[in-house]
């Protein structure tokens, strides 16, 4: 069984079918025919996550037969991942969802009709600009990370002939402009705070400076400002995929799907022909479109307000999923876990989390109307967090996280504050920021060693606690008023928020000796 067997229509369909793999419902090749005469969507980023997500509900809807037109990958990047994951395969690829009850759904993912590599130094950059001049063209969207729409004063010098992703789309939406001022619009669809906004800061970046130096005319500017013309949307993306999985692949070879070798790139791109993914997603858009949209919706994207993409984006980061991720990691590395989902089998994390997400965290929650807020939680804490195929470590999730923590919990608390709420509600929530002073030590509930996961204040941060000893509750604590005031670690300092000594009292409990992070946890998880 061959992904390149379908393209060819060498294949035995019910062969496939009744190992459970869904296929096509819809004719390829027309389909590809007419996605190179009239494009509609260029996708920038040809990873993981797009091909399990994206590209995965164009495909759903494509299967309705009410749409008739595909998507063209567009990779700024590692380019080899279009000569290994794209090109051999003619595009296909599996899509491998991974069920919380512990069984798959298999789908061929035929939806993307071309891949090219976006620079200049390749002949697709031509192919690009004939797309990017067709009237038909309505939407590019970016999975690049946030990192991605990063610029820098060099790459800005470089004119016309710049290296990082957002100077070869401003130089692409610089095209558009040439054919005839075309609307267009430009949807980021990663992970990330008003994600739109990053796009249009980096393009606008570019596009400022091409016009100050001559390189562009004052009406390129006018043109992306024009909202008619060109606009940056906001959306909100949610659904795990990591790397390809050793028991994905094996369970695919049992089937006799030959398409499963793992790939890894010069940049250490780790892929594969097939992608897996966890069950649950969820892909809010703020429905701002100047050109017609591809009909994402047919797949489950749900298409909504700015306002409301936005209570979406707070309730998933500020309360309903990131905050029980961190506090998770924070006790998981500390306890000795490696797997999320073996944390979900511990009573007492699994009910730190439930009870920071129901009884401390949703007070403050905005229900977004598109998302049920219980439900969103019930679906992290019974389906997406237990899922015993999807490999995340807790390890993976410590990272940064004193660049997440002002977002995850410190909005919480500014907002219990604003509102007047009863902070006397907050015991769990103190009790993971002071769980991160323990953590900082870099030693595990049994006394032995750990290695903190990468954070760009880390070194800093635990030269604060350094002095602190374990076991020895008569000394100078004066170093938790040092740390509990940093406003850039906690979004607010708080001793000002009334909830310093609280959290103190928390620490010197889990800095009692061998054994105590467990004893305190189980102490307050119980109480509460």
């Amino acid at each position: 069984m061959k992904l390149n067997d379908i393209i060819s229509g060498k294949f035995d369909a019910a062969e496939w079918e009744a190992k459970g793999y869904q296929l096509p419902k819809f004719d390829i090749k027309a389909l590809r025919e007419k996605t190179a005469k009239e494009p509609t969507w260029v996708h920038f980023g040809g990873g993981n996550i797009f091909r399990a997500f994206p590209a995965a509900i164009l495909n759903d809807a494509l299967n309705t037969g009410k749409y008739d037109r595909g998507v063209i990958v567009a990779e700024t990047f590692d380019f080899e991942v279009i000569d290994k994951a794209y090109a051999p395969y003619n595009n296909l690829s599996l899509l491998v969802s991974l069920q919380s009850t512990g069984t798959i759904e298999k789908k061929v993912i035929a939806s993307v009709t071309e891949a090219l590599k976006a620079d200049l130094q390749f002949t697709d950059w031509q192919r690009l600009i004939d797309i990017f001049s067709n009237p038909s063209l309505q939407m590019i969207s970016f999975t690049i990370t946030e990192k991605g729409y990063s610029y820098n004063d060099a790459d800005l010098a470089r004119g016309l002939k710049p290296v990082f992703a957002m100077g070869k789309v401003c130089a692409l939406l610089l095209e558009r402009f040439k054919a005839g001022k075309l609307p267009l619009t430009v949807q980021s669809m990663d992970n990330c705070s008003h994600n739109g906004d990053k796009v249009k800061a980096g393009v606008f970046a570019y596009a400022e400076k091409w016009v100050a130096d001559g390189l562009a005319p004052a009406e390129f500017l006018a043109y992306l400002k024009d909202e008619t013309k060109i606009t940056f949307p906001w959306s909100m993306i949610d659904k795990i995929t990591p790397r390809p999985h050793e028991k994905v692949k094996e369970m695919l070879a049992k089937d006799g799907f030959d398409d499963n070798n793992y790939i890894e790139t010069e940049k250490h791109t780790f892929t594969a022909p097939f992608v897996n993914a966890e069950e649950v997603q969820y892909l809010v858009i703020e429905d701002h479109y100047t050109n017609g949209r591809p009909p994402l919706d047919l797949g489950g994207a749900l298409y909504t307000t700015r306002e409301t993409v936005d209570k979406v984006e707070t309730m998933k980061v500020t309360t309903c999923l990131n905050p029980l991720h961190t506090a998770m990691s924070i006790y998981g590395c500390m306890l000795d876990y490696t797997l999320i989902s073996a944390e979900m089998k511990d009573d007492d994390l699994r009910a730190f989390i439930q009870k920071i997400g129901y009884i401390e965290a949703m007070p403050v929650v905005v229900d977004p109307g598109v998302l049920n807020p219980y439900e969103f939680i019930g679906a992290v804490i019974n389906r997406r967090l237990p899922n015993p195929f999807m490999p995340d470590a807790p390890q993976r999730i410590a990272s940064d996280t004193s660049q997440k923590l002002p977002i995850r919990f410190g909005e919480t608390l500014k907002k219990y504050i604003a509102r007047g709420l009863d902070k006397s509600n907050l015991v769990l929530i103190p009790l993971t920021l002071a769980g991160y002073a323990r953590y900082l030590k870099g030693l595990k509930d049994d006394l032995t060693t750990f290695e903190p996961s990468p954070d760009p204040m880390l070194a800093e941060l635990q030269a604060i606690v350094a002095p602190l000893e374990i076991g020895k509750p008569d000394q100078d604590w004066s170093p938790l008023k040092t740390l509990y005031s940093r406003k850039d670690v906690f979004g607010l300092d708080l001793y000002e928020a009334g909830l310093g000594e609280q959290i103190e009292g928390m620490v010197k409990e889990l800095y009692a000796g061998k054994g105590a992070v467990r004893a305190t946890l189980h102490k307050y998880v119980s109480a509460r």
